[in-house]
């Protein structure tokens, strides 16, 4: 079996560690790939939105499944392209990639079919973007409404940077076109966290929640990032509040597309967050997590090539996901600098004295026989344990045996 995998961070090396496990034996190809996945993987010098290179490619050898890791492919339509050619591919379709490719259009989602959310306003003008903010005090979330590389949500503390925000996205497009349309939200305190969940569209299969850490720096303060690690399961949600989960969010959202006629084939990435009873919805991605994807496939003991059979062919309601009882703590290591400027090219020393960690590369590259960064998130280092402190003390050990010129990873992941 000849499966693609779309994609070359942490998350797509996670998803072809995975597959890689499969007992159908598959070959892996990825299309760019990473140089942690050239271990398991044939990689292939193709861009994520080179969808006609894609398509050829998967054409010419014969791929039998195309897993899609991050959101762009998606948003320009790459299943769709696929399934023309009748090629099977996890990833829903253009039109309901508008999930996560607009945030109006989930809003619009959520508030017509009654699942809990922020308080919002959607604007096309900058004048009328200004005026909204006396409606929903400070501090206040502004938000270009298309795709901004995860960097295009700001919470604004005073007018001043309430303005400054709205001026760089909808005046200086400091996101390109993502920004021209604004999305201004109330305000929500509490904890974050992550729901993964297979869809076949007509099934929605939660997988177990995963604890994310968005800021840069220890205590939760700095600037947001893609996220500095994560662990599973979750400390927050216990079974009381999924029960609540899948009544108010899950549950909805099929009913949702059910009624819209929307086909949703793929991964549902939900976050929400949690204010003692009150929990909402902040937003809907339509892939695998980063990194909450090095948590959760360590953990999950299914086949995935199997659930990925079920998706394609509508037969969710067949599978029950089977989980190791073990915690799972992933620590990023980044670059100084991260998530404003950082330099690239740094040689990453130590791979060979790690044990008892998985190293998940989300930027490396080879240069001149040696492995370097060449992103702001350099590795992801995942370790099971059996209990969260078991796990995190792994975790943080495997790091420090990992090195590289201006490392930065946060010291409270887990705590």
């Amino acid at each position: 079996m000849k499966i693609l995998i779309v994609g070359s961070g942490g998350r797509e090396h996670a998803i072809a560690w995975k597959l890689n496990q499969s007992s159908r034996n598959p070959e892996l190809f990825a299309a760019p790939g990473n140089v942690g996945m050239m271990e398991i993987a044939t990689c292939i010098n193709i861009t994520v939105d080179d969808i006609d290179g894609l398509l050829s490619f998967a054409k010419a050898q014969s791929i039998d499944l195309t897993v899609v890791g991050p959101e762009v492919p998606l948003v320009l339509g790459i299943v769709d392209r696929f399934e023309a050619e009748g090629l099977k591919i996890i990833g829903p379709n253009q039109f309901a990639a508008q999930f996560e490719g607009s945030k109006d259009f989930t809003k619009a989602f959520l508030t017509k079919h009654g699942i809990p959310t922020a308080a919002y306003g959607t604007y096309d003008s900058h004048e009328e973007a200004i005026e909204a903010l006396d409606q929903f005090g400070f501090p206040v979330v502004i938000k270009a409404d298309g795709l901004a590389a995860g960097k295009g949500v700001i919470i604004a503390n005073d007018m001043v940077e309430a303005r400054a925000a709205i001026d760089d996205m909808m005046q200086d497009l400091v996101f390109g076109e993502a920004g021209a349309r604004v999305v201004i939200e109330e305000f929500l305190v509490g904890v974050e966290a992550s729901i993964l969940c297979f869809c076949d569209g007509l099934t929605l299969l939660p997988m177990q929640a995963a604890q994310d850490y968005k800021k840069a720096m220890d205590g939760d303060l700095g600037p947001n990032t893609g996220g500095m690690g994560t662990y599973s399961p979750s400390r927050v949600i216990d079974a009381v509040r999924m029960d609540t989960i899948n009544k108010t969010i899950l549950q909805p959202f099929i009913d949702g597309i059910h009624k819209d006629g929307i086909e949703f084939k793929g991964i549902l990435f939900v976050g929400i967050m949690i204010d003692g009873d009150d929990i909402r919805v902040l937003e809907y991605n339509v892939r695998f997590g980063d990194p909450e994807t090095e948590v959760t496939l360590p953990r999950l003991k299914n086949d995935l090539i199997d659930i990925f059979d079920a998706i394609v062919s509508q037969r969710l309601d067949e599978v029950e996901l089977d989980w190791h009882d073990q915690s799972a703590v992933c620590v990023i290591m980044a670059s100084g600098g991260y998530p404003e400027n950082y330099e690239k090219s740094k040689i990453i020393k130590g791979f060979e004295n790690v044990n008892d960690a998985t190293v998940f590369h989300c930027g490396t590259k080879m240069l001149d026989g040696e492995i370097v960064t060449n992103g702001g998130r350099v590795l992801g280092v995942t370790s099971l344990g059996d209990d969260l402190e078991t796990a995190r003390a792994c975790a943080y050990e495997a790091v420090r045996k990992i090195s590289f010129e201006q490392a930065y990873y946060r010291n409270d992941i887990g705590k």
